[in-house]
């Protein structure tokens, strides 16, 4: 089996007596797309930082390795990788040409090389050469002064591309767009991508494989199915997408599931908490697009069903979002797909007597967040 292209081994790092980065450990194959996933302050940027070479791990704060290599010490330019950043950075004074060709100046390539190389990196992030070529970035739109930043990298060939935050300044549309756009590249050009993001939406779309930070270490590691259909702690729960919770104490094991007793005396079954014991309070996230509603009386006998009414229904467009009120305290959120509330409005009215339902492998023990 090939060595990993990048591995973190036990990784730290200390700014000040402070953790930005707590004991860190994971690896990243050949050709990857990983995204390293967090709200600010979390250490992702750090994870960035330390790969790059512009930091360094802390003396007694583990391994940075990169094709099977330790590189704690190496410098940037030593690490056979290139970075596109948040703002871009392009050269304001120079051409676009000039600015996709730098990289290469500096290492003396060849002056007829770096014409076809220019050329061809333009071409791959479909900007042409003789139309943009010679405009400074002033003149550009903000998605095209993105793609001269992924050309500057990729013309250099990296065995490694490593991305921080660079859509954060376009619009929605532009930004789904260059989402799709940065994925056809890491398929067509198997380099390995790197990819650090706040934006839950964007590593779900673009990524092989999702690291999640929380208070500088890693909350959970996996697919972005793993991650969103199994989240392991709350954090990633609420993080990713939306989810509702529900406390209460175990009772026992049921087959696959663990039997959980809330505080108004009603019964849900979950998935995971296989380390829980009986008497243990616990926590299970269910998502909204997993809980159906259904008039009192009617659920399937293979659900869990919780009695309440409807508090509230919140157009969302494409989606309604109907928050039903608990009598034991507390709101359960169902999503429903929005069948066009102008021809057929849906049915729910407030304060109407319903039961939420779902599945009992549709919802999740949670572990307990890390102190």
């Amino acid at each position: 089996m090939a060595s990993p292209v990048v591995e973190f081994k036990n990784v730290s790092k200390t700014f000040g007596g402070q953790k930005a980065v707590r004991n860190i450990s994971f690896h990243i194959e050949k050709g990857e797309f990983f995204s390293i996933l967090g709200p600010s302050g979390c250490g992702k940027t750090t994870n960035l930082r330390l790969l790059a070479g512009f930091e360094t791990p802390d003396e007694d704060g583990g391994e940075v390795r990169i094709l099977d290599r330790v590189v704690n010490h190496d410098r940037p330019y030593e690490r056979k990788l290139a970075m596109v950043f948040q703002n871009y950075a392009l050269f304001p004074h120079l051409t676009v040409e000039k600015n996709v060709a730098f990289g290469l100046e500096q290492r003396g390539t060849p002056k007829a090389e770096i014409v076809s190389r220019v050329k061809g990196a333009l071409e791959m992030v479909r900007l042409d050469p003789d139309q943009f070529g010679r405009r400074p970035p002033a003149a550009l739109s903000g998605g095209q002064r993105q793609r001269v930043a992924l050309a500057r990298a990729l013309v250099l060939e990296p065995s490694i591309l490593l991305l921080d935050e660079p859509l954060g300044a376009l619009d929605l549309k532009l930004r789904k767009e260059m989402q799709l756009e940065l994925k056809s590249l890491n398929r067509r050009l198997g380099i390995t991508f790197v990819y650090v993001t706040h934006d839950q939406e964007e590593a779900l779309t673009m990524s092989d494989r999702i690291a999640v930070m929380d208070n500088a270490r890693i909350a959970q590691l996996g697919s972005p199915a793993q991650i969103y259909e199994q989240p392991r702690t709350a954090f990633v729960a609420r993080f990713i997408g939306e989810s509702n919770f529900c406390e209460g104490v175990v009772q026992q094991r049921d087959g696959a599931w663990m039997v959980i007793q809330r505080a108004d005396g009603s019964l849900v079954r979950a998935r995971g908490g296989e380390d829980r014991t009986a008497g243990e309070t616990v926590k299970i996230a269910v998502r909204p697009e997993r809980v159906e509603l259904c008039q009192p009386g009617a659920a399937p006998a293979t659900h869990n069903v919780l009695p309440g009414s409807i508090r509230q229904v919140v157009y969302r467009g494409e989606m309604l979002h109907v928050r039903v009120a608990l009598p034991g305290g507390g709101d359960m959120v169902a999503a429903m797909r929005n069948e066009g509330q102008l021809r057929t409005p849906v049915s729910w009215q407030e304060g109407a007597a319903c039961v939420a339902v779902f599945h009992p492998d549709d919802a999740r023990v949670l572990e307990e967040e890390p102190k």
